[in-house]
C-alpha cells in the first residue's frame, strides 16, 4: 500500500498536478526555445507560425514589464486610462515585431551553456545560436525574473552585449524627446506599426 502510495506521488508530480518544484530558469528557457524551434521547422505557413510564436511570447515573456521598463521615466506622467492604453499598443508592437522577426528563421539551434543568479528576482541564462553558412555563432543572455519561481518570466534577451530591452527603451525615449513629450505621438508609432 505504501508503495503504491509512493509511486502516486510520483505520477502526480511528474503530470504537474503538485508545485512543490519550481521551474529552474535554465530549464525554462531551453524549454521555451525547443517550443520555438518546434514551431520554426515545421511545415505549417509563415502566418501559422508567427500565430504560434505570438502564443508562446504571451506565456513566456513579461510583457507588461518590458513595456513600462522601455517607457522609462515618462509612465510616471500617464494616468491610469493612458497607462492601460500604452500597455495594450505596446503588447500589440511587441508581439508582431517578436513574431515576425524570428519567422524569418527556418530552424534556430539555441544550446543553453549556463546561468548566473543575480538576486531573489533576476537570473542570467547563457545560451549560444549555432552559426550556419549564412550567419555567425551568437552569443545570447536572457534575463530571467523570478519572483515566482513556478512562473518565470522573460525580461530581456542580450544579444551579443547589446540589451534589447535598453535599446528599445532609447528609441522610445528618442520619439518623445523629439516630440515634446508627447505620449500620443508614441502612441500612433506603436499603432502604425502594427496595422503593417
Amino acid at each position: 500500500m505504501k508503495i503504491k502510495f509512493i509511486i502516486l506521488i510520483l505520477l502526480l508530480s511528474l503530470l504537474g498536478f503538485t508545485k512543490s518544484y519550481s521551474i529552474q530558469p535554465d530549464v525554462f528557457v531551453q524549454s521555451t526555445v525547443n517550443k520555438a524551434s518546434s514551431v520554426l521547422s515545421s511545415e505549417m505557413s509563415k502566418e501559422n507560425k508567427i500565430s504560434e510564436l505570438k502564443l508562446i511570447a504571451k506565456e513566456t515573456v513579461d510583457i507588461t514589464g518590458i513595456g513600462f521598463y522601455t517607457l522609462g521615466s515618462a509612465r510616471k506622467n500617464l494616468n491610469d486610462e493612458q497607462k492601460k492604453k500604452y500597455a495594450e499598443l505596446f503588447e500589440q508592437y511587441f508581439l508582431k515585431s517578436f513574431s515576425s522577426r524570428l519567422a524569418e528563421y527556418t530552424n534556430p539551434e539555441i544550446s543553453v551553456e549556463g546561468k548566473k543568479v543575480l538576486s531573489e528576482k533576476y537570473t542570467i541564462v547563457n545560451s549560444l545560436l549555432k552559426g550556419t553558412n549564412e550567419r555567425p555563432e551568437i552569443k545570447i543572455d536572457w534575463r530571467i525574473y523570478t519572483k515566482n519561481p513556478d512562473n518565470p518570466l522573460i525580461r530581456d534577451l542580450i544579444i551579443e552585449g547589446l540589451s534589447l530591452a535598453r535599446t528599445q527603451k532609447e528609441e522610445f525615449q528618442s520619439i518623445l524627446n523629439s516630440n515634446k513629450g508627447n505620449i500620443e505621438v508614441l502612441f500612433n508609432t506603436l499603432r502604425e506599426f502594427s496595422k503593417q
